[in-house]
């Protein structure tokens, strides 16, 4: 016996009746917003348009009107108002608390002048945007005659959305070596600010330049990298540092987090808005959908904006805590220098080089390798390698950094490279096994 279908085709008439309950909520807000008196969104706004506009994309997507000519449209406008309200939600946070980050602190007049202004003008042209969507919106649904209707009640007499979530205290316990971590983060900030910087990336007028410049060096996965990298930093931060006594007395480290923060929320608005450009303008979409979508939000301004204001800004936010993670590192960190020789039978090939780079990058902290004038990265697998190969001669090599990943490192010489297998390795090596 043939099992009937899961799926059953619903006529676009007919889903167009199912419209005004699935879009009731986003169709309420959105029309409000549109009267408001607010000439500068809150928070809250950006908040509730992209609680509503997820809430209603997932609908749509979960009846594939993404697929279809009537509601194609409809759909992609839905998901661009979601996505700028994102990018406009981290602008207005990064706004409202940017003077108590204390990073203007570590720039001169113009630099701060120049990371306002992007800011502002980011923030105004995505709210702006905004409206020209949720208009387009409404365009649609009118000439589609689907019969939803426009409210008029202004967003600030409406009920405020909230979200709950239990507490965040797993991992919160007292955690020991706080100074390493400290160092651990200041390491890792540093190599955030060398990523960005060795991109490539600079402020560009023209716009065909800029396009190519953007397509090389930050599309949307290169621009999810950068985030991620400068989450996890934070993340590493509030986890390990945030509130602990060594925060408390030392006011240098709440100042590097909020480097840390300005850039994340910058790199944020970022990612939504290059997502935009490269799934709404790049030709991805249908026409029907695609040409309206231009019509709406042009793309080189939407590129501008990307590179110029908001890419400068967190490239801007993030070199100016250089000093400052240069200044924490050798506070926190127990500077040793180690000197090992090879055993005569051992040679310092590719396998037992990838395990010296295994123990820098578990410590976290960056330890330089030295063969006679000549140094490297411990933590590069292709520095150290370089260094080896321009000396294969070389039987006695140098370590300088934190004394916790150069015992390490006299371990691992010590017990033969872990050329008798990784079994071996003492306890204390137990993570190289992994």
């Amino acid at each position: 016996m043939t099992e009937p279908s899961l799926e059953t085709i619903i006529p676009e008439t007919g889903f167009a009746d199912l419209l005004d309950g699935i879009a009731g909520g986003f169709a309420s807000f959105s029309s409000a917003v549109l009267v408001s008196e607010e000439a500068r969104w809150p928070k809250r706004f950006y908040f509730r348009l992209h609680v509503e506009a997820d809430e209603l994309e997932v609908q749509l997507d979960d009846y594939g009107a993404r697929h279809n000519s009537a509601f194609c449209l409809l759909t992609e406008l839905t998901a661009s108002i979601r996505g700028f309200a994102s990018a406009g939600l981290s602008l207005t946070h990064l706004s409202k608390r940017i003077d108590g980050y204390g990073i203007y602190q570590a720039m001169d007049p113009s630099q701060e002048l120049m990371l306002q202004d992007g800011l502002e003008q980011a923030r105004a042209f995505v709210q702006s945007s905004i409206c020209r969507f949720i208009e387009a919106w409404w365009a649609e649904c009118e000439l589609r005659g689907f019969g939803l209707q426009r409210g008029s009640t202004p967003p600030e007499a409406l009920p405020a959305a909230r979200r709950f979530r239990l507490p965040r205290d797993l991992g919160n316990e007292d955690l020991a070596d706080e100074e390493l971590r400290i160092a651990e983060v200041a390491s890792k900030y540093l190599q955030a600010v060398e990523m960005l910087e060795s991109c490539g990336l600079h402020q560009e007028a023209d716009p065909h330049t800029r396009r190519k410049l953007l397509q090389s060096c930050c599309t949307e996965q290169i621009a999810r990298v950068f985030e991620a990298t400068v989450h996890n930093l934070q993340s590493a931060y509030d986890t390990y540092i945030g509130n602990s006594r060594v925060e408390g007395e030392d006011g240098r480290l709440r100042q590097l987090r909020g480097h840390i923060s300005a850039s994340l929320h910058l790199l944020e608005a970022v990612t939504h808005l290059t997502h935009f450009v490269e799934r709404h303008e790049s030709g991805q979409r249908e026409d029907v959908a695609e040409v309206p979508l231009a019509e709406v939000v042009n793309r080189d301004e939407v590129q501008d904006l990307i590179l110029n204001k908001l890419l400068a800004g967190a490239l801007l936010a993030l070199s100016a805590g250089s000093p400052l993670a240069e200044e924490l590192l050798p506070r926190y960190t127990d500077m040793q220098t180690l000197t090992v020789e090879l055993a005569p039978h051992l040679a310092l090939h590719a396998r037992p080089a990838s395990l010296i780079v295994a123990i820098v990058t578990f410590h976290g902290t960056p330890v330089e390798m030295q063969i006679g004038d000549s140094v490297a990265n411990a933590a590069s697998i292709l520095e150290v390698m370089v260094l080896v190969g321009s000396n294969s001669e070389a039987r006695v090599f140098g370590f300088r950094g934190d004394s916790k990943p150069l015992n390490d490192i006299r371990q691992l010489f010590e017990v033969g490279l872990g050329e008798e297998g990784l079994e071996k390795l003492p306890g204390q090596l137990s993570y190289l096994r992994r």
